[in-house]
């Protein structure tokens, strides 16, 4: 959906999202997207989640067993959903990364990189992120979540800016955009969020603990600091 400043009339910039769920969950033995948590698979969960942010469009990239996968998932009416099957998704995430951002609306000046594997990543930090990406100028915007860990973890969503998607297509292997973030550490703004990071469910210990975390506040209700850690 399109939005309209209400002062001067103009259209927002269209900004993308890009969810990677292509994976194998080679870890866990079985799909990870379709597992059951309060009766509805954990990609259902996050996508619910995605869709109630202000990004215009969600592209959602799937691989292992995509057709199983997406008739499991509930699309919303009324919202541009869609996805992309990715038919390289055994040689690492970059290559979802890639057609994730190939497959997005020409119109967009950025995405957002989602993991559909990360359940507690609420709307309200993809809108608090996206303000910061659409007005601060940073070709990337990433939250660091700070919790009870000794040291700050960066995290997603990551928002990217088109110009930079060239050098997005230069990665290769399973390392997103981690090691291109980190050659250029002065396109990165860093959002501090005073939670625990989001768990990636790669184990069935891991899906314990999402599933014992679906009573804890939600990411997404920490205190915002631009520049910290870059840009």
């Amino acid at each position: 959906m399109r939005t309209v400043d209400e002062k001067d009339g103009k259209v927002s910039p269209f900004i993308s999202g890009v969810m990677l769920a292509a994976g194998a969950s080679t870890r866990m033995g079985r799909p990870k997207q379709l597992l059951p948590i309060s009766g509805r698979p954990l990609l259902q969960h996050v996508l619910d989640e995605t869709v109630a942010s202000c990004l215009d469009e969600i592209v959602i990239v799937l691989g292992y067993r995509a057709q199983e996968i997406e008739k499991a998932i509930e699309f919303p009416r009324g919202r541009c959903v869609r996805t992309v099957i990715n038919p390289d998704y055994a040689d690492g995430q970059s290559t979802s990364l890639r057609l994730g951002l190939r497959s997005t609306d020409p119109r967009a000046v950025g995405a957002g990189v989602l993991l559909g594997d990360q359940l507690h990543v609420r709307a309200r930090l993809i809108d608090r992120l996206a303000a910061v990406f659409l007005t601060g100028g940073s070709p990337v915007v990433r939250p660091v979540y700070s919790g009870t860990g000794s040291r700050p973890v960066p995290g997603h969503p990551v928002f990217l800016a088109r110009r930079i998607w060239p050098e997005v297509e230069k990665l290769d292997g399973d390392q997103g955009a981690r090691s291109l973030l980190s050659a250029h550490p002065n396109w990165v703004v860093e959002i501090a969020v005073e939670s625990d990071p989001p768990v990636d469910v790669d184990t069935w210990d891991d899906y314990q603990r999402v599933v014992g975390a679906q009573a804890a506040p939600a990411i997404g209700r920490g205190r915002d600091m631009r520049g910290v850690g870059g840009g």
